[in-house]
């Protein structure tokens, strides 16, 4: 079943059909550096390799750099997990795959911008295709 998304970001908005389903939520609440989430926190190393356990995560290889765009507030004993990009070894992955992982397998190497907004998340968030 198909499903229609409005994606609104500033001067566009799209409206998408599109396959896929709503997972449950990680946490209620996020850390970023803006309102939007749309700046980039930070830039961090993986130290080891993380296999993601289904579609709201990405896999890590060890040594790749991530740019972290939220952090999850943690609830209820869970673990802390950061949203952010990877990309694959050839230039022909522009877009890049966005997605959580475990913060304990990356290092922070660049701190651009500090995360102190604190934003609800949303279905779109843990949204998979």
């Amino acid at each position: 079943m198909a499903r229609l998304l409005l994606f609104s970001l500033p001067g566009l908005v799209a409206i998408c059909a599109v396959h896929g389903i709503f997972m449950d939520r990680l946490a209620s609440k996020k850390l970023c550096a803006d309102d939007e989430c749309v700046y980039t926190i930070s830039l961090s190393r993986a130290r080891e390799d993380y296999n993601a356990p289904d579609c709201r995560f990405i896999n890590v290889k060890k040594g790749q750099q991530i740019y972290i765009y939220s952090k999850l507030v943690q609830e209820n004993g869970a673990g802390e997990f950061w949203a952010g990009s990877v990309y694959g070894d050839d230039h022909e992955d522009e877009m890049g795959t966005l997605g959580y992982f475990p913060s304990s397998v990356v290092e922070e190497q660049h701190v651009y911008q500090e995360a102190t907004k604190e934003v609800p998340t949303t279905d779109i968030d843990f949204f998979c295709e």
